[in-house]
């Protein structure tokens, strides 16, 4: 299913802009900015990593992910401070026939948590991944259990464990364990395309 939709979606507090080439600058910051707070849950970032020019490059990627039909990826911003991102959600390893899932990744500004806003924007994603648009059956999501925050918030959106991911990824100098969840859309019907 080439070329997915890149909608913009909306929520109560926030825009989810479709990750777009213009937007390099303020993923710059937004890694900048948030470097310390996200090397716990993510792998190594190459050097250079946090710079315009990459960050131009990874969204140039992201397009074509999604006119490729592979994924989807989204930028938090709230429409009174547009110049700043909060965030990004990103449903990725978007898989057809008859698996009809995909991968859920998400990470949230330092200074924006505990306000509901990345459970805001999931809830405004997942939504659409179960729309009559992209029709996915299943979303995966995989966190380490020392994420608490990370598995409460899966928790209350009705992601449900599946198993344990021995030395799943390598990430703040070591292999680390995950918790694999996933929820399924349960209103799918009929045969996956």
């Amino acid at each position: 299913m080439p070329d997915l939709p890149a909608a913009l979606l909306c929520t109560a507090r926030l825009r989810l802009l479709p990750a777009r080439e213009e937007l390099a600058a303020q993923v710059a910051a937004f890694r900048g900015r948030n470097a310390r707070h996200l090397a716990p849950w993510e792998p190594p970032a190459p050097p250079g990593f946090d710079t315009e020019p990459v960050q131009r490059e990874r969204l140039r990627q992201a397009q074509a992910e999604a006119a490729a039909g592979t994924a989807l990826r989204w930028w938090l911003q709230q429409p009174e401070d547009p110049s700043r991102l909060l965030g990004n959600v990103g449903l990725s390893q978007i898989a057809r026939g008859p698996f009809q899932n995909a991968m859920l990744g998400y990470a949230l500004d330092e200074a924006c948590q505990g306000q509901g806003l990345m459970q805001e924007a999931l809830e405004a994603v997942i939504g659409h991944a179960f729309s009559p648009e992209l029709k996915l059956h299943r979303i995966q999501a995989n966190v380490r259990p020392e994420n608490r925050r990370s598995v409460a918030l899966l928790q209350r959106l009705g992601f449900e464990e599946e198993g344990l991911a021995r030395e799943y990824l390598y990430i703040d100098g070591a292999w680390r364990d995950h918790l694999l969840y996933a929820r399924r859309h349960a209103g799918y019907t009929g045969a996956p395309a």
